[in-house]
Parts: C-alpha cells; sequence; structure tokens
C-alpha cells in the first residue's frame, strides 16, 4: 500500500476536515479526496463520514487511523535508521582476517575509523585466508583481509600491503649473538620451531622458502595467533616465523638476519563482486587502503 495515502488519511482525521488537511500536505482539495477515496476503494468500505461540520473517522476509519499511525510511525524510523547507515552514524563492519590481519594490521585502522565514527560497531573474526574469502563469498563478512592469491570469480581483490616474514628467537638463544646466518642448512636445519597451523596460507609460504633454501623445518608445536605464537617463543626458547610487523614492542625477543632468505607474501582486501558494501565497510576499506599506501 502506497504510505502517502494513509499520511493524507492521517492528516484529515487529524484537521477534522479536508480542506485545512489538504493546505498543511501541499496538496489541492481534489487530489486529497482522490486519495481518500482510492483507500476506501482499497479497504471496500467508509473510512470518513462528511457533515456540514466536517468530517469524523467510521468505526473501521479508527481502526485504520490507529494502525496507519503505528506504520507511517515505524516508516519514519526506518528512514531515520538508513539515514544514520548511510551517514556513518550507525552500522556494522562484519570483517575477517588471518593472524597478521587481525592481530597487527586492524587494530589501529578500526581505532582509526571509530574515532571518528564512534557509533560504528566492528563484528572480527579470525580464521585462516581460505575460510575467510569463502566466508566473504558466501555473505557471511563483507570484507576480508587475506593472504594472495585468491582465485574466486564471486570475489573482487585488491592488493594491500606486502608483509615481510621473518626469524625470530628469544633474546637469549645462540643464534641472536650471531651477526647473520649464512648457513641455512646447518644453523637452522636442527632447531626446533613453533609454526602457524599446517595448511594456513602462511605456513605453506614458510615452508615453501624453506624447502627452496634447502631447510626442512621441525615443527614441535602448530598454534593459529602470532602473540600465542610469540609468547610460546618466549617461554620455549624455540624459534618461529612470523610478521615483523609483530615485533614491534617485543623486548624479550629478537629478529635473527638470514642471508638469502626472503620471504614476503601479499596481504589484500576481498569483498563481493555482485553485493555492493554497506557504507560503513565501504568506508572502512578505503580507511585501510589509505593506510596502506602511506606506509
Amino acid at each position: 500500500m502506497d504510505l502517502d495515502l494513509l499520511r493524507s488519511m492521517l492528516a484529515v482525521a487529524e484537521d477534522g476536515a479536508i480542506t485545512e488537511a489538504a493546505d498543511r500536505i501541499g496538496l489541492s482539495q481534489p487530489a486529497l479526496s482522490r486519495r481518500l477515496q482510492q483507500l476506501e476503494e482499497h479497504f471496500g468500505t467508509a473510512l470518513f463520514v462528511r457533515s456540514r461540520r466536517g468530517v469524523e473517522l467510521t468505526e473501521v476509519g479508527r481502526l485504520v487511523q490507529a494502525e496507519a499511525t503505528i506504520l507511517v510511525s515505524r516508516f519514519h524510523g526506518l528512514e531515520d535508521r538508513v539515514r544514520a547507515h548511510l551517514n556513518l552514524d550507525a552500522g556494522i563492519v562484519r570483517i575477517g582476517g588471518g593472524a597478521t590481519a587481525v592481530s597487527f594490521v586492524l587494530p589501529d585502522a578500526i581505532a582509526a575509523f571509530q574515532s571518528s565514527h564512534p557509533e560504528i560497531r566492528f563484528q572480527l573474526k579470525e580464521a585462516g585466508s581460505r575460510e575467510i574469502a569463502l566466508n566473504v563469498a558466501s555473505g557471511q563478512l563483507e570484507l576480508g583481509v587475506v593472504t594472495l592469491p585468491v582465485q574466486s570469480q564471486d570475489l573482487t581483490v585488491e592488493p594491500l600491503v606486502t608483509d615481510r616474514v621473518v626469524l625470530v628467537a628469544r633474546r637469549d638463544h645462540p643464534l641472536t649473538h650471531r651477526r647473520r646466518i649464512t648457513d641455512l642448512e646447518r644453523d637452522l636445519g636442527g632447531q626446533a620451531y613453533v609454526g602457524f597451523e599446517a595448511g594456513s596460507a602462511i605456513r605453506q609460504i614458510i615452508d615453501r622458502a624453506l624447502r627452496n633454501a634447502g631447510v626442512e623445518m621441525n615443527v614441535v608445536m602448530e598454534l593459529r595467533s602470532i602473540p600465542a605464537i610469540l609468547r610460546m617463543v618466549a617461554t620455549t626458547g624455540y624459534l618461529a616465523f612470523v610478521s615483523r610487523a609483530s615485533l614491534s614492542g617485543q623486548h624479550d625477543i629478537l629478529e635473527v638476519p638470514v642471508s638469502g632468505l626472503s620471504i614476503e607474501r601479499e596481504l589484500g582486501i576481498v569483498s563481493r563482486t555482485d553485493v555492493p558494501l554497506s557504507s560503513a565497510a565501504d568506508a572502512f576499506a578505503a580507511l585501510l587502503r589509505q593506510t596502506a599506501s602511506a606506509t
């Protein structure tokens, strides 16, 4: 049903006269009378009785007035909510990413975004890149920050930032006293490592780079979270390969330079190709791109 018909009916019921109501809502008297007629034709009964004193609601008219007041009010409320979302005064950003993204890429960006748009809420999921990409493709998430490449015709993929993966050790580990590791097979091959979960995108990149360098990692423990990996390195003395960005603020863990070994991966933003982003998600994605380009 056309809400304008209900609004017109409510105006006449409030003023008790078609002429006054027509002037107030900016319609001609014949146009307003036609709207009332359409509404009565729709319900199949009279909603007003006309007299020399003006118009009065019938019993059915009072029923329609009560429900119409609720419907129009709810629609106005809906308009306000939509306007708030478009103006970034409300909304939810559903985003996911891997360990590096969730721990070291997204927190600062979310804090900066919410400082300007404090009413925007975030739903954040940490999982492997493959799972995050699938969640975005299925609509469970709007945005994902994942390891590239991602092969999917359902997703728009934008490169974001290059992540450098480095060898780390506890400060008292013998390797930290070396200026640089040059014999990878001898110095790294017999070590115990805390690794990312087998099958994860970053683990595959690390394993491939080490195999190409002639090193087979002895992974004695697998974890998903970078903070958990760093904590385990600090407590056990095992080695690990993690994002260089994760070392900011670390005092007990040092990067160990390794000659001839360069491990990098590209992180990118993925979103649905066939569904436009919400205003909040679109604005946050723009902030991520801006932040990445400035680094």
